[in-house]
């Protein structure tokens, strides 16, 4: 129950809600149980009239008539409050289940991207989805049914003890075994749930990498080999469950088995005491009857309330899991910082943990606002890394960044990150209307400034060719247009956002010379006042650039302005004269 703890500042929030529905299944157990004596009444009434000592039919009709009224108000009031006792707990659950969830997605959103690189997508979800819904059925049912377990032991009890103490003692002796076995089927069961849990995160994994890696797998042939491998992750989560069921399965066998033997005793005990005269009414023994028969469904409760308390136990132990985990980059403040969009390198070096890659060498460099830097490189120069670093998506190792002469890890993380209008090179669309992707930079943008931002990104008429227009609702991952399409509305995107400094990583490659000769144009006139980066492997894209980099293994080998580097042998004029030939040819 230790991992379960994390869940007790849900149960403070909504104290009171749960308080009322400890009162509400104490009502309705004692009401369920309260017509119980009026059965043995009953009993007596008949016992009498058959054995001659009550002659008065009407009487006895009478007396039985007001026994039954009384039964069945009760049982309605009863079920009244078990209705009650229902809403409250299982309501509260789904309140509880609202904050989790927000809980774990808030923290996922504060974690550090090297988090998402050492776990799995499909596992994410699982957990803040099954994990979470495991949860939730020990946050309502599981509590509910153990509050009314504990409260119709007790009510039952007293009214056991109350009618003949020396008969109850004899029903609580499974008890001591019953106990014993519920703690040895918790182990198990809890170890398996762990199992299980762990499988369904494997198959939802494989699952989610299939779906969106599906034009891969058909182009490769390779459908037969993923049904497979997915038929072989099944089988394996179907066995585990199965495993789980099994011993699950012992616990209503055994909790009714356990019932019957005190049914037997009562039964057995009850009637020698009668013959022996102890007990003088056979009401004593229908009611106890009635009595252990009551303890039904509670005692075999448990063993189901013990089932979901260990699935719960061994799902929030994986959530724990991920909520412990400390995010790498944090918020030095909470008051707002204004940016101007000055950027400074001062000897920055820079490691990946995941991969130990040392991505950039004493890289220093400094762009003031409104002017362009374009950086060049060959693939894993470190290019994306810099604009990774000026968004801090990741800390440095050595060295310093400046934005605005001030440190960039003493900025106000929001305030930086809002100041920032990043086309990542792999683009990224959701699956919402086009209209909805571009307002992401901007969500009370008007539409003449979602036509303006798309124009200058030279989407417009492309737009304006599909049926639905901008209406038009995208596939996953925006798989419905082409790369260049994407990666045009990816900048139109940040250019909407309006922000003080924008990057642009190798966000052109996707569209032909003509197209990026227009983009490059209209990015020019938006970004005069604006700090702009442009990481290319064109020369089209860089040359018009006030400054220009150029980058070999993390480290700056070259710069200067397009004329300068051209004018000095190196990397950029070698590029130049190759990219001049394969446009001429």
């Amino acid at each position: 129950m230790k991992n379960l703890q994390h869940l007790n500042k849900y149960f403070y929030k909504y104290k009171w809600k749960l308080l009322i529905g400890l009162v509400i299944t104490i009502a309705a157990r004692i009401f369920a149980i309260y017509y119980i004596p009026f059965i043995g009444k009953s009993t007596v009434i008949i016992e009498k009239y058959i054995n001659g000592t009550v002659t008065d039919i009407s009487t006895v009709k009478s007396e039985l008539a007001f026994n039954i009224m009384l039964i069945i108000g009760t049982t309605l009031v009863s079920a009244f409050f078990t209705f009650l006792m229902r809403q409250t707990f299982i309501v509260v659950s789904r309140h509880m289940e609202y904050d989790l969830k927000n809980e774990v997605f808030q923290h996922y959103q504060d974690l550090s991207l090297n988090f998402y690189k050492k776990n799995r997508t499909g596992d994410l979800m699982n957990r803040i989805s099954e994990d979470v819904s495991k949860v939730r059925l020990y946050l309502g049912p599981a509590i509910m049914y153990s509050v009314t377990t504990f409260t119709s032991t007790i009510v039952v009890l007293i009214f056991m003890l109350k009618s003949a103490p020396g008969l109850t003692l004899y029903t609580v002796i499974p008890l001591p075994i019953l106990s014993f076995a519920i703690y040895k089927l918790s182990v198990a069961i809890h170890q398996r749930s762990t199992v299980v849990q762990q499988y369904l995160s494997r198959l939802n994994t494989f699952t989610q990498e299939s779906f969106s890696g599906i034009a891969v797998i058909k182009s490769y042939g390779i459908e037969p080999q993923t049904n497979d491998n997915f038929t072989e992750l099944s089988n394996g989560s179907r066995d585990k469950n199965i495993d789980l069921v099994k011993v699950q399965a012992f616990f209503f066998p055994l909790m009714v088995l356990l019932i019957g033997i005190s049914n037997i005793i009562v039964i057995y005990v009850g009637g020698r005491k009668i013959i022996s005269g102890e007990i003088e009414n056979i009401d004593v023994l229908v009611e106890f009857i009635l009595y252990v028969n009551m303890l039904t469904w509670p005692v075999a409760s448990i063993g189901w309330v013990t089932s979901l308390v260990q699935q719960a136990e061994a799902s929030q132990e994986r959530i724990n899991e991920f909520l412990s985990e400390k995010p790498e980059i944090t918020n030095p403040k909470s008051e707002p910082d204004t940016i101007n969009g000055t950027i400074e390198f001062k000897n920055v070096s820079f490691t990946y943990d995941d991969t130990n890659i040392t991505a950039l060498k004493n890289v220093s460099f400094k762009v003031s606002k409104g002017e362009t830097l374009a950086i060049i490189g060959k693939t894993g120069s470190g290019k994306s890394t810099i604009l990774e670093l000026i968004g801090r998506l990741y800390d440095i190792d050595q060295g310093e960044i400046l934005i605005d002469e001030r440190n960039i890890e003493s900025l106000n993380l929001e305030s930086l990150r809002e100041s920032i209008g990043y086309v990542p090179q792999d683009a990224f669309l959701f699956s919402d209307s086009i209209r909805n992707n571009i307002k992401f930079g901007k969500t009370e943008a008007s539409e003449e400034e979602i036509i303006a931002a798309a124009k200058n990104a030279s989407v417009h008429k492309n737009i304006m060719g599909f049926s639905k227009g901008y209406d038009t609702v995208l596939g996953e991952r925006g798989i419905t247009l082409s790369g260049g399409q994407k990666q045009r509305v990816s900048i139109a995107r940040a250019i909407i956002h309006d922000p003080e400094i924008l990057l642009f990583d190798d966000c052109l490659s996707a569209v032909d010379t003509e197209t990026e000769e227009e983009i490059l144009n209209n990015l020019f006139e938006i970004t005069k006042d604006k700090t702009t980066i442009i990481v290319s492997h064109r020369i089209s894209s860089a040359k018009n650039a006030d400054k220009i980099i150029i980058l070999e293994d993390g480290q700056i080998v070259q710069k200067g302005t397009h004329q300068q580097l051209l004018d000095t042998p190196g990397y950029y004029k070698e590029l130049y004269a190759k990219q001049l030939n394969e446009k001429e040819m």
